[in-house]
């Protein structure tokens, strides 16, 4: 009777859409991203040609009107920002992402309606809206989206929200996690409420427990410590960046299939086929895959020093690339998809470089060869001194790293953002007897876990750290456990991490047995006191012979110690 639920776009509007047409006045089509015919050499299924779809433009588009409302209530769209373009076309979202030019290009598909919904509530369009999203709101790419909205005039309130919950509906394919949020005009305080127990009921769904806290929610969806309102340092800045994106499977080979393409007789082909590791490789067994990498090569200079590479990368990676939408993509078939020049230009000098995996239930850190080229899944920072690996891998950086960099996937793993989790983070100064120590329990905490790995190959970081879980929980250990703790001995695994939290929280100045919430206090306010000394031009570098070779900042620091004193 209110003739206020309609059926249509919600988020775009458009006079007609028509077929996209070329300079020679032909349609635009292009790959359907799914149909596949196998290769007439490798056999493989490749993308097939000949299946295309047109691509529209849309004329006089324009954001979407919602009708008048009170409330606003929804469960919108869970689409990624990756797959916009495959699953709404290229030409809608070329258009959506136009059309709403103040939102990130990162953004997932579901943002577009808590912004306008914010936008509503902010200007007394309506009165409180509440949605059903992935529990990936929470991460940086959708925070840019909540963040102008509760620091607006007038700002918006998280008044009730659920960080992260099961989709209840997974016995029926929707396996997912979830995130609610209810705002409202103004600043106020909200409910969180936070899962603390899951028992899956079958068809019934899932037997959900809470707790409830009260607090001024922030853009994560926590209360406490404002975790989120850390600013990159740079001091950090430079040195983290995920691993090679490779847009096609083709370009990894077995020894076997790299020995064929000539690595080990040909001139050096060695700087090309490279050793490779991904997250899996870290956190269980080694694939002992290598990795083709052309990265700084024209595909004439391939065909003429690497025939053999040409041909393989031209059947299994061209076929493929050649369908992409993005045009440099498509042009530089034979090169990775995204080749990290940056994270290159880090790495040359270092004899090794530090390594994470993006999403995994443990936050451990590790030294990674030079000559080992790292997954688009690893998160890498270009450092070789074991006192920032030490650092990293205390209980003060782990506990940081959990609260900024939120949750992702059906196994709720944390995820580390280097945006958030690794570039405000401010590191302790400590004298050199400080950081000699760190450095030296940095040094035994990675050789350890390599030698243990070395001696009994079927033993993993992730059954290891689920070992020092158990522990520190007072777990009684099953046999497999037990296994585990002999070939990993994991309690001097525990007493090195312990010494390392003690060594760390030494070098802040600050106690050991601090509660989490006390340690993320003090680093968002370590944060904002260096943030302040970056805006006065003094830059702790974490790398400074890399970041500003020119020592520029480091007499600035002198200025102000010798003013201060």
């Amino acid at each position: 009777n209110f003739k206020n639920i309609e059926c249509r776009d919600a988020v775009l509007s458009w006079s007609s859409k028509q077929p996209e047409l070329d300079e020679h006045g032909k349609p635009v089509t292009r790959w359907d991203g799914r149909t596949t015919k196998p290769h007439p050499v490798t056999g493989e299924e490749v993308p097939d040609e000949t299946a295309r779809v047109l691509s529209f433009r849309y004329l006089n588009p324009k954001k979407a009107e919602w009708p008048q409302a009170e409330f606003i209530v929804g469960n919108p769209p869970f689409i990624g920002a990756g797959r916009m373009r495959e699953s709404l076309g290229h030409g809608y979202a070329t258009t959506l992402r136009q059309v709403y030019a103040e939102l990130p290009e990162s953004c997932d598909y579901v943002m577009y309606w808590w912004h306008k919904a914010a936008e509503l509530v902010r200007t007394g369009g309506a009165r409180q809206f509440g949605f059903i999203t992935t529990n990936s709101l929470r991460q940086t790419f959708n925070r840019r989206v909540i963040e102008p909205h509760m620091k607006a005039d007038p700002p918006l309130s998280i008044n009730y929200a659920i960080p992260d919950h099961p989709w209840v509906d997974s016995a029926l394919g929707a396996a997912v996690r979830i995130s609610m949020t209810v705002s409202k005009k103004g600043c106020a305080d909200g409910q969180l409420n936070v899962v603390t127990e899951e028992s899956d009921q079958g068809e019934q769904g899932a037997l959900i427990a809470c707790r409830s806290i009260s607090g001024r929610i922030h853009s994560n969806l926590s209360i406490g410590a404002d975790v989120g309102s850390a600013a990159s340092l740079r001091a950090n800045l430079e040195l983290s960046c995920p691993g090679m994106k490779l847009h096609g499977a083709g370009f990894i080979v077995t020894r076997e299939e790299a020995a064929k393409l000539g690595l080990g007789r040909t001139n050096d082909l060695e700087r090309h086929i490279r050793e490779y590791r991904n997250g899996r490789d870290l956190t269980q067994a080694p694939r002992d895959v290598l990795v083709i990498d052309l990265s700084g090569l024209t595909d004439e200079d391939v065909r003429l020093r690497f025939p053999e590479v040409y041909q393989w990368v031209s059947e299994r990676v061209r076929p493929e690339r050649e369908q992409n939408n993005r045009q440099i993509y498509r042009q530089n078939w034979w090169i990775h998809g995204e080749p990290r020049r940056e994270l290159r230009r880090a790495l040359v000098g270092l004899r090794r470089y530090i390594a994470t995996v993006e999403t995994s239930r443990h936050r451990f850190f590790q030294f990674l060869d030079e000559a080992i080229l790292p997954d688009n899944m690893l998160v890498n920072i270009a450092h070789d001194d074991a006192f920032v690996l030490g650092v990293l891998s205390s209980r003060l950086h782990v506990t940081w790293a959990l609260a900024a960099g939120g949750r992702l996937g059906v196994g709720n793993d944390p995820r580390y953002n280097k945006s958030r989790c690794f570039e405000p983070f401010p590191f302790p100064e400590g004298n050199d007897s400080q950081r000699a120590r760190i450095r030296a329990l940095g040094e035994q905490l990675d050789a350890h876990r390599k030698r243990q790995q070395a001696l009994h190959p079927d033993l993993t970081m992730t059954g290891m750290y689920n070992v020092l879980e158990k522990l520190r929980a007072g777990e009684r250990l099953n046999p497999k456990d037990q296994a585990i703790h002999e070939q990993g001995l994991v309690s001097v695994l525990r007493q090195i991490h312990d010494e390392l939290d003690a060594a760390v929280a030494d070098a802040y100045g600050w106690p050991v047995d601090l509660t989490d919430e006390q340690i993320l206090e003090r680093l968002v306010a370590l944060n904002h006191q260096r943030a302040d000394e970056e805006r006065r031009g003094v830059i702790r570098w974490l790398r400074p012979e890399f970041q500003n070779p020119e020592g520029r900042m480091q007499q600035a620091i002198a200025a102000e110690s010798e003013e201060t004193a």
